[in-house]
């Protein structure tokens, strides 16, 4: 007879987990991704579901690392309409199981997973990407990833000054009310000169150009997660060195890409792996959407921390 699944709600996820712990899995987990069948770890692209009448979208997202001993599914909405009401716009749970034997093991909360290996993933990026000597932080977008990037960019780069910008000015004042930074009145005023970027909104058209960039600096584009939205325009994904989680991912569900029709350089895997050179003097993004195996190793590594505390 199976026993009852633990289950791991957002607040003791948030305690369990940390940024020092998961960052160098998500590391590891990219990397395995990229040698293939010889990292051990079998995902397919995300499926995803429309649902139309209420502007959401709902994903279920398997993988399995047989180095690392997960495996899981995510379950997600994405309900972008969500901003500003209470409710948060991506809602998840993370189903995990034993590989030897297919029992369920548990049940844990996935937005704060979703949100802190997205943000873990970009430091990565940033680790192998951006300038040794940054200095300058550009967030644009202030929600929960705003939020996360904030706190893992820190692990990497000593900056000296961060900037926010919102397409909401009170949501970029509170933001800096609570994580010091500098509000700007525009993305263009918060883009130019900076060392590292993040882009964390729902833009649907894009909100950075390719002569406001300074050469040289690194972009983490998280948003723009649909075929149809961008958040850089084409021509600066044309002019940069384009990176990404997955390859197969990017090509069926970026729009950044694949309106832009830009060239992938290399998975961030392939950095890892030492397969493909990083580029550091050139202007370079990180596109993430996020892949499953960064889902599976944080759900196991929170399961882990919390059992040895039983």
């Amino acid at each position: 007879m199976s026993r009852l699944p633990k289950y791991i709600e957002a607040d003791d996820v948030k305690r369990i987990l940390k940024m020092t712990d998961l960052i160098p899995i998500i590391e590891k987990a990219m990397g395995d991704f990229s040698k293939g069948e010889d990292g051990g770890v079998v995902q397919p692209v995300r499926s995803i579901i429309p649902v139309e009448k209420h502007g959401g979208f709902f994903g279920a997202m398997p993988a399995y690392s047989e180095n690392d001993a997960a495996l899981a599914t995510k379950l997600v909405t994405f309900y972008p309409k969500n901003a500003g009401t209470g409710l948060p716009t991506h809602m998840a749970a993370i189903i995990l199981f034993e590989p030897s034997t297919g029992e369920l093991k548990s049940i844990l909360d996935g937005e704060v997973i979703t949100s802190m290996r997205t943000a873990a993933a970009s430091a990565v990026a940033t680790k192998y990407l951006a300038s040794e000597n940054s200095k300058i932080l550009c967030i644009l977008g202030s929600g929960e990833q705003a939020r996360s990037h904030y706190k893992s960019l820190h692990h990497i780069c000593n900056f000296e000054e961060v900037r926010v910008w919102s397409p909401t000015l009170k949501n970029a004042q509170a933001f800096s009310s609570q994580l010091k930074s500098k509000v700007c009145e525009t993305a263009e005023e918060a883009v130019r000169g900076a060392d590292v970027i993040v882009t964390a909104t729902f833009a649907k058209q894009p909100i950075v150009e390719w002569e406001w960039v300074k050469p040289g600096a690194h972009i983490n584009a998280v948003g723009a997660v649909n075929i149809k939205w961008q958040e850089l325009s084409s021509e600066l994904m044309q002019k940069s060195v384009v990176h990404v989680d997955s390859r197969e991912a990017a090509m069926k569900e970026s729009g950044d890409v694949i309106i832009s029709k830009a060239e992938i350089f290399a998975e961030i895997g392939d950095l890892v792996n030492g397969t493909k050179e990083a580029q550091r003097e050139k202007t370079t993004v990180f596109k993430s959407l996020g892949i499953a195996i960064e889902d599976a190793v944080s759900a196991k590594l929170v399961y882990d921390k919390h059992m040895e505390n039983q």
